[in-house]
């Protein structure tokens, strides 16, 4: 199996455990944790995971330049991403949250072409837009009903952009250090930023701990583990192969997977119902939008030929 396969299936895995989250989370809140604690939660989980990690793996010196970097990459790929998240997500809809994180590709693809400078060739674009309007027409068919609103739906779309900022500004500290050394760095700095938020330790003092149930603790370890801990160590894994327009792109099946989920997780008792009846219309643009992810990636390997056959005329010259 080679490096990019391994790539794609990291992203797959990393988007199938996000659209198991939104239905997962969605029970958590508000009913044992508010927002803040979740991510406080979640954040130290994580971070303290990832340091018992790296106690058991070679340690890389971190250059002081790069460490200002590290603490950008912390405010959007932690701080403002999971506080806008878990906030947006307690007062919109499961679904939703899905579906308005397919904005991150196009974010992500605009930014890395400026940016990084990262091709943005014919059959990316036509990818990019054609998984935009399977998610966009998504949304229409996969109401989120009464509970979702307004404020929750915006702070949803300031989480998709945060993390597209994320992906772009991390891309070059990937090519110098590990995964697991940029993200353990990243969510330090991540956790400083949460636990100085003045709301996160005023909602710790009201919070009943003991009422808790053992079924939500488990829910609550499954945000940590999966959701965090290994979702970030795979997209730094897959970074290294593939472009951040590619990792991003990825992000279109969540609608997808979010619905899945949330069939699942009721049919098996496992979450209230999140869902409408599946019609044939939600299941054409789901094929819609996986014909959008297959452009972009086929893209990538596209270009990648076209700069190995540039390099092998170059050579022969």
């Amino acid at each position: 199996m080679n490096n990019k396969l391994k790539a794609h299936i990291a992203l797959f895995s990393v988007n199938a455990f996000y659209g198991a989250n939104n239905i997962i989370a969605k029970d958590v809140m508000p009913t044992y944790l508010t927002p803040n604690v979740f991510i406080a939660f979640r954040v130290l989980g994580a971070t303290t995971l990832f340091w018992l990690i790296s106690l058991f793996t070679k340690r890389e010196k971190v250059a002081r330049k790069d460490l200002f970097l590290l603490a950008i990459c912390g405010i959007f790929g932690v701080a403002i991403n999971q506080l806008c998240f878990f906030h947006g997500l307690n007062r919109s809809s499961a679904i939703n949250s899905g579906i308005i994180m397919t904005i991150n590709p196009i974010a992500v693809a605009i930014m890395a072409y400026f940016i990084l400078k990262e091709s943005l060739n014919a059959t990316k674009i036509v990818g990019i837009f054609i998984g935009a309007i399977g998610a966009s027409l998504l949304a229409i068919q996969s109401n989120g009903g009464n509970e979702s609103t307004l404020l929750g739906d915006i702070l949803l779309i300031i989480n998709a952009l945060s993390y597209a900022v994320y992906l772009i500004i991390v891309k070059p500290l990937m090519s110098k250090y590990s995964a697991l050394t940029v993200t353990t760095y990243v969510f330090t700095f991540g956790a400083m930023y949460v636990f100085i938020f003045p709301q996160t330790l005023m909602d710790f003092s009201v919070i009943d701990f003991s009422i808790i149930p053992w079924d939500a603790w488990l829910r609550i370890l499954y945000v940590i583990v999966c959701v965090t801990f290994l979702t970030y160590l795979l997209t730094m894994y897959a970074m290294k192969f593939v472009s951040a327009s590619v990792t991003s792109t990825y992000i279109y099946l969540q609608p997808i997977l979010v619905i899945f989920f949330a069939y699942f997780f009721y049919y098996i008792g496992l979450s209230a119902d999140n869902t409408k009846s599946i019609t044939s219309i939600k299941i054409a643009l789901m094929l819609v939008i996986f014909l959008g992810v297959y452009l972009v990636i086929r893209s990538e390997s596209i270009g990648n030929n076209i700069r190995q056959i540039k390099e092998k005329v170059k050579a022969r010259k």
